[in-house]
C-alpha cells in the first residue's frame, strides 16, 4: 500500500472538504431571510484525524468554498490550519501552510477528488484519491482508497498511514487507555 519511508517522512495530511470529508452534497436553505448551508460528515474520520494529530501528523482544510460549517468541523477537531477560498485557488494556500510549519511538499499527503484538488495532488509526496474521485484524479494519486469521500475515506487512510509507520497499535491503544481513565471527551 504505501512504502514505509514514504509513510514516515509525511508530517502533514491535507483534506478537500466537499468530496472528501463530505459526500459533496450540500444543504442549502433559509430561515428568516438568513440562508443557512449544512454538509455532513462522517464520525469515523473525525476519529481517523483525531489519531493522526495524536501520532504527532498535521493535518489541515483546503477547500475550493467558503463554508461556516467548515470553520465549525475544523474547530471541533482541532485543526488549525485551514485555507477557503471560494475561486478554489488550492495550492497556493496549501503551499502557505507547508511554509508556515517549514514542511516540504514531499513530506506531505493530500486527500482529493475533483479537478481543483489536482495541482496540490501533482506536487505532494503521497497524492491520494477517495473512491469517489474523478478518472483523472486517480490516474495521478499513488494512493487510491476503497471508501468514499464523507463515509470513512479519511479513516481509511489514517489507518494505512499509521499502519505502514508502525504506529496504529500504539495509537489505538492509547486512545483507548485515556478513556478509560479520564472523564473528558474527544470530539468526533
Amino acid at each position: 500500500m504505501i512504502d514505509v519511508r514514504l509513510a514516515r517522512s509525511i508530517k502533514i495530511v491535507g483534506l478537500d472538504v466537499d468530496g472528501v470529508l463530505t459526500d459533496g452534497g450540500i444543504y442549502l436553505g433559509a430561515v428568516d431571510g438568513t440562508p443557512l448551508e449544512f454538509k455532513r460528515y462522517d464520525i469515523q474520520d473525525g476519529l481517523g484525524i483525531y489519531l493522526l494529530r495524536q501520532a504527532g501528523i498535521r493535518v489541515c482544510i483546503v477547500t475550493g468554498r467558503v463554508s461556516d460549517s467548515v470553520k465549525l468541523r475544523a474547530a471541533e477537531l482541532q485543526i488549525d490550519d485551514g485555507a477557503q477560498d471560494n475561486l478554489a485557488r488550492k495550492l497556493p494556500a496549501f503551499l502557505d501552510i507547508l511554509k508556515k510549519h517549514d514542511i516540504k511538499t514531499h513530506d506531505a499527503a493530500f486527500i482529493g477528488d475533483d479537478f481543483p484538488d489536482m495541482g496540490i495532488l501533482r506536487n505532494v509526496g503521497l497524492p491520494v484519491a477517495v473512491n469517489n474521485a474523478v478518472p483523472e484524479i486517480k490516474k495521478v494519486c499513488h494512493l487510491r482508497l476503497a471508501r468514499s469521500g464523507g463515509h470513512g475515506a479519511v479513516r481509511e487512510f489514517a489507518e494505512i498511514l499509521l499502519k505502514a509507520r508502525g504506529e496504529w497499535q500504539a495509537v489505538c491503544e492509547n486512545y483507548v487507555a485515556v478513556r478509560a481513565i479520564a472523564s473528558g471527551e474527544v470530539p468526533l
